[in-house]
């Protein structure tokens, strides 16, 4: 008993940049972890199968979250809170937990076996853009020249990646050849978009630990459903296979877990300028660990589209910290939009 409370002293007198940062590497690893040990998986096949499919990494993943989630927020499912749910508050809940919960990850695990990591990475960074986009157009929020510079410049550099460093199979839009891997990407940061606007819009009474939890549990059976329906009922064959849990018990623990509680701990202190700090790092800390893991090192057009985005981000930091002064928002940023900062696939 004494070992356990020095233990949860000690945690919680860990400063919570410590968390965000510890968080943010997990998530920036994500990637990369889950296209290596994917690649170990085919060199393991069953009856011709690969047991750690980019399909099974996404179910098995998101069932290990959602023991995590439940875990945390179970007490938010009280029945008289469910109770107070209209028909519309399902309805949007619903439409939100299938793009966001299904069709976004799966379209990300998709480009994942089509295009690099460093591509996915500098591409997803369309999402806050977008984000800020639609925030202005259906919430009136007010932007200042930083924010407007930033996501123009950000724009130029997705713009770049996508039409110069593509690495997949091609396809023609526009007068111009983009991967079909950066097309999921993009698609996926649209839809992700969307999803995070109507949230804002519609939602925001919602308990978290409703949102959260709601959202996985929809999204992972829809997208069981819609593989079975896209590639039969054999696709989810070795799911049980003891050599695809083995691994994922791992990416659970490391990528699931560690990187969810290090990034909820980080956000009970976290300023906004520490959530917007660990927003621009985590592109920068995904794609070095796309070279460490993978051994991907960025091309030409990377580093110019990667340069731009950097740039953009930076003006994009300098605006949020210009709005947090002037609103004295530094500290206790909403609970809801902390959660969802725009840092990147998490791995599930």
């Amino acid at each position: 008993m004494k070992v356990a409370n020095k233990l949860h002293q000690f945690f919680i007198r860990v400063p919570s940049p410590m968390y965000l940062g510890i968080a943010v590497l997990i998530f920036a690893a994500s990637n990369s972890v889950t296209r290596k040990i994917v690649e170990i998986g085919e060199s393991h096949a069953i009856n011709g199968r690969n047991p750690i499919s980019l399909c099974n990494v996404l179910f098995v993943g998101n069932i290990c979250a959602l023991g995590l989630m439940t875990l945390i927020f179970y007490q938010d499912w009280q029945r008289q809170t469910l109770k107070a749910l209209t028909r519309k508050d399902w309805i949007i809940l619903t439409i939100t937990g299938i793009l966001s919960g299904a069709i976004a990850p799966a379209l990300i695990f998709a480009a994942l076996g089509q295009t690099n990591v460093t591509n996915i990475v500098l591409i997803g960074r369309i999402e806050p853009i977008l984000t800020l986009l639609l925030g202005v157009l259906l919430l009136g929020s007010r932007v200042d020249f930083w924010a407007i510079a930033g996501s123009l410049i950000s724009l130029a550099g997705v713009i770049v990646t996508a039409v110069l460093g593509s690495s997949s199979q091609m396809m023609t839009m526009g007068g111009f050849q983009i991967g079909n891997g950066e097309i999921f990407v993009a698609i996926a940061a649209i839809i992700g978009s969307i999803a995070t606007v109507v949230g804002k819009l519609q939602l925001q009474s919602i308990p978290l630990g409703i949102f959260t939890i709601y959202r996985n549990i929809l999204g992972t059976v829809f997208f069981f459903l819609l593989a079975n329906l896209l590639y039969g009922p054999h696709h989810f064959a070795e799911v049980l296979s003891p050599f695809l849990w083995q691994w994922m018990i791992i990416y659970a623990a490391v990528i699931v877990v560690t990187g969810q509680l290090c990034w909820l701990a980080g956000l009970k202190n976290a300023t906004s300028t520490e959530l917007n700090l660990a927003s621009l790092l985590n592109p920068i800390a995904a794609i070095i660990m796309g070279y460490l893991i993978l051994g991907e090192a960025p091309t030409l057009a990377q580093y110019l589209g990667g340069s731009l985005l950097f740039v953009g981000m930076i003006f994009g930091f300098v605006g949020n910290l210009y709005q947090a002064k002037i609103n004295r928002l530094l500290v206790d940023p909403n609970p809801r939009d902390a959660m969802e900062t725009a840092i990147g696939f998490r791995g599930v």
